[in-house]
């Protein structure tokens, strides 16, 4: 038997996971994207919404402090319409990824530099928004770009029409457009859930812990009710603050790569309470010069986003981005009732941080006379308990989203061809 053109290998391309109905439907057919794709160049004629494009959010309001209604009359041509289902791509950016469609009821407003296309009914739109923002367009246009001769990488917009890539029949579209959809909407509500846990604990901080020059909370446990007025005291003084320290210089070998795990920011801002380190390590040689801590330490960042507070989750160095709470004397301030209080404090931190150069710093001295007010050991540890069930059920709520959306990119992964087969 004669082996198939590469042209039919080409109209026989099928993703790795089909509906049942289709798995025995022909593979997925190439298309010109130019040939269902219609760029839209209109601007406002009244006011309406101001939008922007991000590759993380997609199309979606300017932040709160540029968000206002449009002025037709203030900006001319600076601004171009977008209807509902509309998509924007911004050839700007060196990421592909910057698309995406408007899913909104009403016409917004959106830099007049991105392109603005309308998709024809021969295509499902929701199909194609989830096709465009998938691992394997992503793949497919950074090889495009990677292979050109585009100055800077950029694949722009009359490129990105002539690109030809598989499509499967409009039922098989709306199918898959309709199961990665319902996954979105749950993975929406279980995130609305968190911001919940997260705006509830957030309520129960204020109430929980003395308002500034205030020396009682405004709501106490039952069993504390008539208990003495909270006292000041300073982290000097009931325990001992560290500097975390880095080898010089930096990257030498000597010190770096090796299996000591070394506490970054960008750790803290992943893991958020128990922090395991997994960016950068060090080799025993330079873990002496760093600064051990075993796990269990109350951390605390002094450089850049200075005052976010966590546990490390394993024994692990700090480098001088951090500050840590070390023999913390329990019966004047228990750890976790630190790290709960130091965590509304975080604009308190902010204000005392010295502003020099790139990075505002907290400094040891400065965290030594930082002054916290602390109840009795056993209204600590009734605050730190309730709070605690609060993180717990946040952290798990968390993992569950993590856990949606790596399902959603396993899916997508399978749910897509791998266009580099198309082209191939």
């Amino acid at each position: 038997m004669a082996g198939k053109s590469k042209r039919e290998s080409k109209r026989e391309l099928k993703p790795k996971l089909r509906f049942p109905e289709f798995r025995d439907a022909p593979g997925w057919s190439p298309r010109t994207l130019g040939t269902f794709l219609n760029e839209r160049v209109e601007f406002p004629q009244e006011p309406v919404p101001l939008f922007s494009l991000t590759i993380e959010d997609g199309v979606t309001p300017k932040t709160e402090r540029y968000e206002r209604a449009f002025l037709v009359k203030d900006a001319k041509d600076a601004y171009k319409l977008m209807l509902p289902d509309d998509f924007a791509f911004n050839p700007m950016n060196l990421r592909f990824g910057a698309i995406g469609r408007h899913s909104g009821a009403e016409p917004v407003a959106v830099s007049k530099y991105y392109n603005i296309f309308s998709c024809d009914p021969t295509v499902d739109v929701k199909f194609c928004e989830f096709y465009f923002r998938s691992d394997a367009m992503i793949a497919f246009y950074d090889n495009m770009a990677i292979g050109s001769l585009i100055e800077k990488r950029r694949v722009h917009f009359n490129d990105f029409l002539k690109f030809g890539i598989p499509f499967p029949t409009p039922a098989e579209q709306t199918k898959i457009a309709e199961c990665l959809s319902s996954l979105d909407e749950l993975i929406g509500a279980e995130s609305r859930k968190l911001e919940v846990l997260q705006a509830h604990k957030k309520g129960l901080m204020q109430q929980l812990f003395p308002r500034e020059g205030e020396t009682l909370p405004r709501l106490r446990f039952p069993e504390f009710k008539d208990a003495p007025e909270w006292k000041k005291r300073k982290l000097g003084k009931i325990s001992r603050v560290i500097r975390g320290s880095s080898p010089r210089p930096k990257g030498d070998p000597r010190y770096y790569g090796g299996p000591v795990p070394r506490l970054m920011v960008q750790d803290v801002t992943r893991d958020g309470k128990w922090v395991t380190p997994c960016i950068d390590y060090l080799t025993l040689e330079g873990a002496e010069l760093s600064r051990p801590c075993p796990a269990g330490t109350l951390t605390i960042v002094c450089s850049g986003t200075v005052g976010v507070v966590s546990f490390l989750a394993v024994d692990a160095c700090i480098h001088d981005g951090f500050l840590a709470l070390v023999d913390i004397d329990k019966s004047a301030a228990t750890k976790e009732f630190l790290y709960q209080r130091l965590g509304t404090l975080r604009e308190r931190f902010q204000k005392g941080a010295t502003h020099g150069g790139v990075f505002t710093n907290l400094t040891t001295t400065g965290i030594k006379e930082f002054e916290v007010l602390c109840p009795s050991e056993r209204e600590q540890t009734r605050i730190a308990d309730f709070l605690t069930v609060i993180d717990d059920l946040a952290t798990a709520q968390a993992k569950k989203l993590d856990t949606l959306s790596d399902h959603k990119k396993g899916l997508m992964q399978q749910l897509f061809p791998s266009l580099e087969d198309a082209h191939a």
